[in-house]
């Protein structure tokens, strides 16, 4: 008898409680956003997304949404969904207390884990995705969220398939001690497995991750992505103040902070998320039809060189042309050659620097990585540093350097710079070794490496991204030991001799040639890249489709050694 009014009760709630119910909906639809007090009641953001529709507050969403957002409809397929928690034998108190808490977290999320794992499409790219769900323990990892999370890079291993993962940790759960700790390594240890297949690993930091899933898994990923605001960080605020005795600045531990320190790759709106990832992973796998013989209409070049070295800019002439204000940019010569381009941000150790731009594209339809130092234009040139890059800058090109042998992706360097940044900042953090790391890994590239001097070279800040396979010169560019002002100051003691030193330092696209420094000049059109930015652009579009399918047809190991023997050989 109590049973079956128990379940008539359930079926058919008095009215008192009906009532309450839906009050509390009411109240919890009409809750106004809690950072800026906004009506959220039938906002189309909130309602869809849980943003607030005034400031883009991200509200926490549990795992079973966030792969509503994320797959595509009816795709998810859950794998592992039985493997679970189970504290047993326990007869400290401090344990049955986490028996307990285990079962009521089972019972409230209707989860058996902290973890929801599974192949799904984005986008009709497939994926495997591992969703972490906040309200299960603080989506904290304990044994059973470690084996999940290690089971889900086996397999996607296993059906090639490329890894999403989505956090939202308190970290390692702490009632499973040292077990919970191990996790870490368990998880580390799935990951280096899974990276040796060259497929692609996403991680998208949400509100709130930290602890031990922050500082292992989560921050191998190839791509880092975050939520706009979200609380990261290795130890949680509060621990911080409480252990340090010392209160942390407002924007501590955040998204925006991570990106301006060079710990993600991009700061994403939820609603941006989904195309992102599938612009992302679209760009690493796409390959043209011949795999990638590029089909292109891109033919012969328009407009020839000037005929006669006598009717050629002087050298000093041409240095003015490279430093030229209005001269195309990395960024201009990107938004014109290549498609889908996304940018990646960071050497994911101490900073972003915004004069080197890298990031991922499609060159007619074969993804590529794209490497530039930008001057940027106007008021934008002193953000850039006028190209003069930091050594942060260098770790960020080398990172991508190595996601391009990994991927098997081409790499397209423009070189646009003074020089490397010489100031005492850059000898604290390394300048020399950055560059001399990024010589060495564009030398080690598993894969065709193309750069384009496409204004000023100076020194070895433009060598760092210019030791490729194929380096190409734009008519008016320049490329040089040393700048000519630079020379003067070490041979004269100021800058006055200049432009006569320019005729000395053979800084030229023929001198370069000549010496086989470079291996083609790319036209400009009449006067200058800047008088035809779009002109430029085809004909530089035009040297780059033509040098990646011959470079293509070379075996891996072909590639490598004639790479060695054409900077063996320079000098000779």
């Amino acid at each position: 008898m109590p049973n079956d009014f128990t379940k008539a009760n359930h079926e058919n709630p008095p009215r008192a409680w009906r009532t309450r119910v839906q009050t509390w909906l009411r109240r919890k639809n009409n809750l106004p956003c809690p950072r800026c007090a906004y009506e959220l009641r039938n906002t189309p953001l909130y309602r869809e997304w849980r943003v607030c529709d005034n400031c883009g507050h991200h509200f926490p969403l549990d795992a079973r949404q966030r792969i509503k957002t994320l797959a595509d409809p009816d795709t998810f397929h859950e794998l592992e969904q039985f493997l679970t928690t189970r504290p047993r034998g326990i007869t400290h108190p401090r344990g049955i207390e986490y028996a307990q808490r285990v079962r009521d977290a089972k019972r409230e999320t209707h989860l058996r884990e902290a973890v929801l794992m599974g192949a799904a499409k984005i986008q009709t790219r497939d994926v495997m995705l591992v969703v972490l769900d906040f309200r299960f323990l603080g989506g904290t990892m304990g044994a059973a969220a470690g084996e999940k999370i290690a089971r889900a890079f086996e397999h996607a291993a296993e059906q090639h398939l490329p890894i999403v993962a989505v956090t939202a940790t308190g970290g390692a759960r702490i009632q499973e001690g040292m077990n919970a700790l191990m996790q870490m390594a368990k998880t580390v240890s799935a990951v280096n497995l899974f990276q040796l297949t060259g497929l692609p690993y996403i991680t998208v930091l949400t509100n709130p991750t930290t602890g031990g899933v922050y500082a292992s898994f989560a921050n191998l990923a190839d791509v880092l992505l975050a939520e706009p605001r979200a609380l990261i960080g290795f130890a949680g605020p509060r621990v911080v103040e409480i252990l340090t005795r010392q209160e942390l600045p407002k924007d501590s531990h955040r998204a925006e902070f991570l990106l301006e320190h060079g710990m993600v790759d991009a700061v994403v709106p939820r609603m941006e998320l989904r195309a992102t990832i599938s612009k992302i992973i679209g760009n690493i796998v796409a390959r043209s039809d011949h795999d990638p013989a590029l089909r292109s209409e891109h033919q012969a070049v328009p407009f020839a060189l000037s005929p006669h070295p006598s009717i050629s800019p002087s050298p000093w002439s041409a240095v003015q042309l490279a430093r030229h204000p209005d001269r195309p940019t990395t960024l201009d010569y990107v938004k014109r050659i290549f498609s889908d381009f996304v940018e990646l941000h960071g050497d994911h150790f101490f900073g972003d620097d915004p004069a080197m731009v890298v990031g991922l594209a499609q060159l007619e339809g074969h993804g590529v990585v794209v490497i530039g130092l930008e001057r940027g234009h106007g008021d934008e040139r002193a953000q850039r540093h006028e190209g003069h890059a930091k050594p942060e800058g260098y770790r960020k090109a080398q990172r991508v350097m190595r996601l391009a042998s990994k991927w098997n992706l081409p790499v397209m360097a423009f070189v646009d710079t003074p020089g490397a940044d010489p100031s005492y900042e850059a000898e604290k953090r390394g300048i020399a070794m950055s560059l001399a790391y990024s010589i060495s890994t564009m030398l080690q590239t598993r894969a065709p490496t193309i750069a384009v001097v496409i204004g000023e070279g100076g020194s070895g800040g433009a060598l760092a991204l210019a030791a490729a396979d194929r380096v190409l010169m734009l008519e008016h560019a320049v490329y040089s030991v040393i700048s000519p002002e630079g020379a003067s100051a070490i041979l004269y003691g100021d800058d006055a001799h200049a432009s006569e030193l320019a005729n000395d330092l053979h800084l030229t696209a023929r001198d370069a040639l000549g010496r086989r420094i470079i291996d083609a000049i790319v036209p400009e059109p009449e006067g200058g890249a800047h008088t035809n930015a779009d002109a430029a652009a085809e004909q530089v579009k035009a040297f780059l489709v033509r040098e990646l399918r011959e470079l293509s047809e070379l075996q891996m190991e072909e590639l490598l050694q004639a790479r060695y023997k054409k900077y063996r050989a320079m000098g000779k």
